[in-house]
Formats: C-alpha cells, sequence, structure tokens
C-alpha cells in the first residue's frame, strides 16, 4: 500500500501536460494545450490540456481527468498501478514488498500476466549473459549484427534455451500457476505437461507504450526448414499484434520531437537505426498494417516515412496498408534502400550522418512513387497502362482532403501524361460511388420498423435546481479563494468578502441544500473548511480520491473556450468573470434560491389544494403571499419579467 504523502508527492509532480504528452502529440493554444483525443476517433481535436487546472477534457466524446485519471484510462491500469507508472516517471521512490507465491495468488489476472512476463523476461537476460547455451548461440548472433551490450540491455534482448519446459517450470517453480503462462502464450498446455512456445530462440520482448512487456517475438538461428524462423506470441488479453508497433515505447518520445516516424519491417530494423542515434523508428514486425497500428503512429504525429528494401514485390504487396494511412489522413513519404539492402544493413554500413542525409534526399511521397514504380511494368501494354491510371485514381480516393486530392491529380498527371480531367472525371466516379456504398450502408442499419421506447421521454421540469447548484459549485472550485469588496454606504469603510465564505454562510443561514449527491458532498467540504477557516484548492478536488467527487469537479470546472490574446493587442477588453466576482457570486446565489423558492411555492399550492380546514387554508394563504413577494423580489433583482 502506497504511504498517503507519497500520493500525495506524486500528485503534487505529475505535470498533466507532460504525462498526456507521452502519449498524444499537443500543440499549445493560449493557456491550454489542444490534440486529438485519444480514447476515440476525430479527425478535428477536441482534446484539451489545462496545466493550471492539472486536467484533461476531451469535449467530444465525454472523457476527462487528472494525470492520474489518464494513466488508468489509457492503460487500463488500477490507480495503485496508474500512481505507481507516474512514480517510476518522475522518480519518486516508492517502497514496494516483495511478492511472495502467495500475494502473486492475490493479483488481478490482467496484472498477472504482465507479471508474468516481465518475470520470463529477466529470465531470458539472465540466459543470454550468463548461460552457456545463451553466450554461445544468443550473445554471438547479436555481436555479429554489431549490437553494442548497451542496446542490447536497452531493448531488454534475451534467449530462450532449447528445452522443452525450461522457463515455464522456473515459473511455476517461483510461484505462477499454470493457467497464466496459458493465457500469456509463453507456454502450451500439452494435457499432462507443459511445453515452451519458444525454443532455442533469440528473444525480443515487445513493449506497450508505457514500458510493460506484453508479448514476445522469437528467432530461430538454425536453418531447418521445417521450423518457423519467427515466433510470436499469441493474441492474449494483453497483446493484439494489430494494436502493437514494435519500439514504439522506446521511439514515441523521438517521434513526438522530430514530427515524423519511420516505419520499418523487422525488430533488427528498429534497433539498429536506434542504435545509430535514429530514434522516431517503429516496425509492424512482418504483418500488415493495420488501422490501430497507424492510430497508434497518428497520436504523436500526422507525417510518416516508410523505409523499404530493394523488393519490389514486397513494396507492391504493402500498398494497401499505404491506401490505410492515406484514408486515416497521414502525410506518407517512401525511402527505397539499395538493392540487397534494408534499414539494417544500410546503417550499420554507413556513419549516421550519410543514412539521414540518403533517407532526406531518397523520401518521396507515395502517390509519386507508386506511379513510377508501377509505370515500368505497363511499357507496350496500354491495357495495363488504363488499370494502373485507374488503380492510381483509387489511391488518390482515400486521401480525405480535398486539397490534397487536387494536388496528387496534378501531379499523377504529369507523370503519366494523362489530362488532369480525364483524373478529376475518374476521381468523382470514385467518390460516388464511395458516397452511395456508405448511404446504402446506414440504411440497411435502419431497421424497417421503428420501435418507440416504453419508458417515455423525460420532460423538462422548471423546478429542478441542478443548473443552479452546478454553477454554484463551479463559482467555489475557480473563485472559492477569490475576493470581492463591497461599499454599502459613503460612510462606512468598504467590505472585502471571501467567496467561499460569502457563498457558504449565505447558503447555510438561509437552509438552502443541493439535490445532487456529489455536488451536495463537494459544498460539505467547503463547508467544513470555512467553519475551520480554510479555502480548499481547487486541486483538492481534482485528485480527489473519491471518483465521483473528482469526476464531477473536473466537469464543471472544464470548457473548450478561451479567450483571444488578440483583442487586448487590439485594444478591445472584454470583461471576465474575474471582473465581475461579485455580480457574478451575488446573481448566483440568487438563481438558486429562486428555484428553492419556487419549489416552496409549488409545495404551498399542492397543499392548498387538497385543504379544507379554513385556518390552515388561512395559514397557508399567507405563508404564500409572503414567498410569493420574496420571490417576485428576488426575479426583480435577477432583472426577470414574471409571466403572468
Amino acid at each position: 500500500m502506497i504511504k498517503p504523502e507519497t500520493i500525495q508527492k506524486i500528485l503534487e509532480t505529475a505535470h498533466v501536460e507532460e504525462v498526456v504528452g507521452d502519449f498524444v502529440s499537443l500543440k499549445k493554444r493560449g493557456v491550454n494545450y489542444l490534440g486529438l483525443c485519444p480514447f476515440h476517433n476525430e479527425k478535428t481535436p477536441s482534446f484539451v490540456v489545462s496545466p493550471a487546472k492539472g486536467i484533461y477534457k476531451c469535449f467530444g466524446c465525454g472523457k476527462a481527468g487528472n494525470a492520474v485519471n489518464f494513466v488508468m484510462e489509457h492503460e487500463h491500469y488500477s490507480y495503485p498501478e496508474a500512481l505507481r507508472f507516474l512514480a517510476k516517471k518522475y522518480n519518486i521512490e516508492i517502497e514496494e514488498e516483495a511478492l511472495t507465491p502467495e500475494m502473486q495468488q492475490q493479483i488481478d489476472e490482467r496484472e498477472s500476466l504482465f507479471t508474468l512476463n516481465t518475470f520470463v523476461n529477466n529470465y531470458f537476460q539472465e540466459n543470454l549473459f550468463n548461460s552457456e547455451e545463451g553466450k554461445a548461440i544468443g550473445l554471438s548472433y547479436f555481436k555479429e549484427r554489431e549490437f553494442l551490450e548497451v542496446t542490447i540491455k536497452k531493448f531488454q534482448l534475451g534467449y530462450a534455451l532449447d528445452k522443452w519446459d525450461d522457463y515455464s517450470r522456473h515459473a511455476v517453480e517461483n510461484g505462477f500457476k499454470k493457467e497464466v503462462l496459458f493465457k500469456t502464450g509463453l507456454s502450451i498446455d500439452k494435457g499432462d505437461k507443459m511445453m515452451d512456445r519458444f525454443r532455442g530462440r533469440v528473444m525480443f520482448p515487445i513493449h506497450n507504450l508505457t514500458g510493460k512487456v506484453i508479448g514476445f517475438g522469437g528467432r530461430i538461428l538454425s536453418k531447418e526448414k521445417s521450423t518457423a524462423k519467427y515466433v510470436n506470441s499469441p493474441q492474449s488479453e494483453i497483446y493484439d499484434k494489430s494494436k502493437t508497433l514494435y519500439g514504439i515505447y522506446f521511439a514515441r518520445n523521438a517521434i513526438l520531437k522530430n514530427n515524423r516516424c519511420y516505419l520499418v519491417e523487422g525488430y533488427t530494423d528498429v534497433i539498429s537505426m536506434h542504435q545509430a542515434g535514429i530514434e522516431n523508428v517503429v516496425a509492424s514486425s512482418g504483418t500488415s498494417l493495420t488501422v490501430d497500428q497507424i492510430k497508434l503512429i497518428k497520436r504523436f504525429t500526422p507525417n510518416i516515412t516508410i523505409l523499404y528494401d530493394g523488393d519490389p514485390a514486397g513494396i507492391k504487396a504493402s500498398f494497401r496498408g499505404i491506401n490505410l494511412i492515406l484514408e486515416q489522413g497521414l502525410n506518407v513519404k517512401i525511402v527505397l534502400f539499395p538493392e540487397g539492402e534494408d534499414p539494417d544493413s544500410f546503417v550499420r554500413a554507413h556513419p549516421v550522418t550519410e543514412v539521414e542525409e540518403f533517407i532526406s534526399k531518397q523520401a518521396s511521397d507515395f502517390i509519386s512513387f507508386k506511379a513510377k514504380l508501377l509505370l515500368q511494368d505497363t511499357a507496350g501494354d496500354p491495357s495495363a497502362r488504363a488499370a494502373l491510371i485507374k488503380d492510381m485514381v483509387e489511391t488518390i480516393s482515400y486521401i480525405p482532403d480535398q486539397i490534397n486530392r487536387t494536388v496528387y491529380v496534378q501531379e499523377c498527371s504529369a507523370i503519366m501524361d494523362v489530362p488532369e480531367q480525364t483524373l478529376v472525371n475518374e476521381l468523382n466516379k470514385l467518390l460516388r460511388n464511395k458516397y452511395r456504398k456508405k448511404i446504402r450502408a446506414t440504411e440497411q442499419e435502419v431497421p424497417d420498423e421503428i420501435t418507440i421506447d416504453k419508458e417515455p421521454v423525460k420532460e423538462f421540469n422548471k423546478l429542478d435546481s441542478i443548473y443552479q447548484e452546478q454553477e454554484i459549485i463551479r463559482l467555489l472550485l475557480i473563485y472559492g479563494d477569490q475576493s470581492f469588496t463591497e461599499k454599502n454606504n459613503d460612510d462606512e469603510e468598504p467590505i472585502q468578502h471571501n467567496i467561499a465564505q460569502y457563498v457558504v454562510n449565505d447558503l447555510v443561514n438561509d437552509g438552502i441544500s443541493f439535490t445532487n449527491a456529489s455536488l451536495t458532498a463537494i459544498f460539505q467540504i467547503y463547508r467544513s473548511a470555512v467553519e475551520k477557516g480554510e479555502v480548499p484548492r481547487t486541486s483538492f478536488f481534482v485528485n480527489h480520491p473519491q471518483k465521483e467527487i473528482a469526476q464531477k469537479a473536473i466537469e464543471l470546472i472544464s470548457t473548450p473556450y478561451e479567450l483571444s490574446a488578440n483583442w487586448e493587442k487590439n485594444k478591445i477588453f472584454v470583461k471576465t468573470e474575474e471582473d465581475q466576482l461579485q455580480v457574478l457570486t451575488k446573481t448566483s446565489l440568487l438563481a438558486l434560491k429562486e428555484k428553492h423558492l419556487s419549489k416552496l411555492l409549488k409545495d404551498v399550492e399542492d397543499k392548498l389544494k387538497d385543504n379544507t380546514d379554513e385556518e390552515a387554508i388561512k395559514e397557508l394563504l399567507e405563508t404564500f403571499k409572503a414567498l410569493k413577494q420574496i420571490h417576485t423580489n428576488i426575479n426583480q433583482s435577477l432583472q426577470r419579467q414574471i409571466l403572468p
């Protein structure tokens, strides 16, 4: 269990913009940061991070929270796991108890998978450096590839001994359950015994964005044709290869810094480039590129450069994946290495400056690259040339931005010597067909008969005071520690009122309560603090351990709007809430009291309808008259006109 003072230190140290910025590409906008929401697919940024308030909020899907909440939501961590992650990021020491077999059994299933992968990964590294077999086979192979020891340790490379159940047996002996070994895919269930999935292979651990090992890739070094060269972890609760990119944990900061991601094919391509100092590189690990992998890159940059070896057949096979990249609105460039070279071999054979210069000079946009590459195959064949033109136009149709499509049509027209209008006509035909298919798909989703929910639609209740209650709590959260000065008359000294004290005392004196549980809880915290002569900070509520209180506070202080600095530059001065705190405070209180009085008046009206006692009716009428007068006075103060 983490001590409260340590939790407080983590919360005070963690900067929300730094934490979120590790996962999302953020751009400064005024005092806040803006980016694409990582929790839902969006093309226009609606995800706002506020350093001043210590929160993030997506005004598209509604997700909101602080630095800890973000890590919990993004990485599916528990609260203690998220705290440990942030403690590691900011080098805050947390004393941890050693895991015993009994404690291991108490860890939830998902965490058990992570813990097992880490345990086995450490064992693979131990084998590589300290076992005779590991040094003779695994370490020798890595050194042949010119990997330095510091690089091997950075990527946590290892070796699986060529035995049937070596690491499976070792894990069970150290308290791990067989079921967990099967669920990670590390071990294969053979009925009465376990079998290691990886045997006699150099091991490449695969990390998620936070550096946790989620799976493995194993390469065999023997030339046995009956054995697969590479074996990867199967799908599990923590590993989905279609949503994973090898090296993303080590590359993400460099991708953000360079605003570009290099995409290669294999593990060794990534490692060699990192070792050379080119760190903004990831690999699809030999699988066809998926939409989820593209979206993972898009979180950090809209610019992708794909580095290909000199195999034309392999390049052509990957074109479908590039269409997906274009469809997601990213900018794609292609670099083709000389025949017989791949990123790994090229980097090892050339100084890093030459590699960077080669990539810079050879990079061409995908449309031009594809047209020039395939044009060679159509020489003297008009039908093949026509098919290529249609293929190129189809590729351009995947680009969502109309201006970009127009530019590529012009470029394609010049390369292929085809009238631009011909390409435009073909493009428009394709776009119309895509639109029709989309409409038909939407129509198919609409049922023939629309059933109306039995539950009636909730009608607007003019007595509902939730909006006014929220406004009062918003006022306290944002301005509770501020004050306004009130002058009663010319003879008296101005009185300075602290807003929290003024609001709390006013509502308590008038017996006004809240109807919402979260708002009531926040108000009671303020009331207790005011009675002690204190005012809670906004961060206290944003980081509150009770999720409902924290979420409500974040919801109330979040806003998608920000006053532009250009107004003041142009000598246009706009009054802000801070300039009108006295009016804002008194108006908010009156508005809540008006709702409270409306409810009291309704209660009296209901009692009058059901009462036959003359004395009681007379008393109720007097109460109604008094309440009505107060109600009228409040509305006049609010400058509202009461309709008959």
